[in-house]
C-alpha cells in the first residue's frame, strides 16, 4: 500500500510543477535571440565636379591652369585613402581631373554616362568590397549623384529647374559610404560634404 504524501511534500511538488510551467510559458514569451551582426563590405566614394576649365573654344574644354593646380590637390588629399577606382564623364576637363590622380595610383579612369546615374550608383555599390572610388562629374551631375547615394549637398543655386553647383564653385568633395542590399539596391552608411584646395 502506498502511502499518501503529507502536506509538505503536496505544497513542494506543487510549486516545482509551478516553477516549471512558469519557465516554459517565460521561454514561449522570450524574444528570439538577436541575429548574428551582418558582416558589413563597404565602398567609399569620393565625387568631384571637374577642376576650372580652361577659356578656350569648343564645346569640350580642358582645364586653366588653376584648373591643372587642383586637379593635383585632389591626388594629394586624397594620396592615402587608398583610391581604386576612377571614373569620370567623356569629356577632357573629368579626365584631366583625375589624371594625377591616375598617374600616382596606376589606375585607368572609366567612362560612365552623366545621362544615367541611377545605374553608376548601382555600379559602385557593386564595387569589390572596401573598393574606394573617386567620381568626376559636373556642376548638376555631381550633387545629383551625391543624392542617390544618400547624401544632402548643401549650397545649391537652381538653374532652369534644376539644383546645381554655382558655377564659380569647384573646391566641393563630397563622400559616402554605400554597400549593395539584398534587393539589388544600395545602403548608405555615411555621407559627407568636405571642401578641397582654395
Amino acid at each position: 500500500m502506498l502511502a499518501r504524501p503529507d502536506r509538505r511534500t503536496l505544497l513542494a511538488l506543487a510549486l516545482a510543477l509551478f516553477g516549471a510551467a512558469c519557465a516554459r510559458l517565460e521561454a514561449q514569451d522570450a524574444p528570439p535571440p538577436p541575429p548574428a551582426p551582418a558582416v558589413v563590405r563597404p565602398v567609399t566614394v569620393f565625387l568631384v565636379r571637374h577642376a576650372e576649365k580652361a577659356d578656350e573654344p569648343g564645346s569640350d574644354p580642358g582645364l586653366s591652369p588653376a584648373g591643372e593646380a587642383r586637379a593635383a590637390e585632389l591626388a594629394r588629399v586624397l594620396d592615402e585613402a587608398g583610391v581604386t577606382h576612377l571614373f569620370a564623364t567623356p569629356y577632357e576637363r573629368t579626365r584631366r581631373t583625375l589624371a594625377p590622380l591616375a598617374r600616382a595610383r596606376g589606375l585607368e579612369v572609366a567612362d560612365y554616362d552623366p545621362r544615367d546615374l541611377d545605374a553608376l550608383a548601382l555600379r559602385l555599390a557593386a564595387l569589390p568590397p572596401h573598393a574606394c572610388a573617386v567620381v568626376a562629374g559636373h556642376s548638376n551631375t555631381t550633387p545629383a549623384l551625391f543624392e542617390r547615394l544618400g547624401g544632402a549637398p548643401a549650397e545649391l543655386v537652381e538653374v532652369r529647374g534644376t539644383r546645381m553647383l554655382d558655377e564659380a564653385v569647384y573646391d566641393r568633395l563630397y563622400v559616402a559610404v554605400i554597400e549593395a542590399d539584398a534587393a539589388g539596391g544600395l545602403r548608405t552608411h555615411a555621407a559627407h560634404e568636405l571642401r578641397y584646395g582654395d
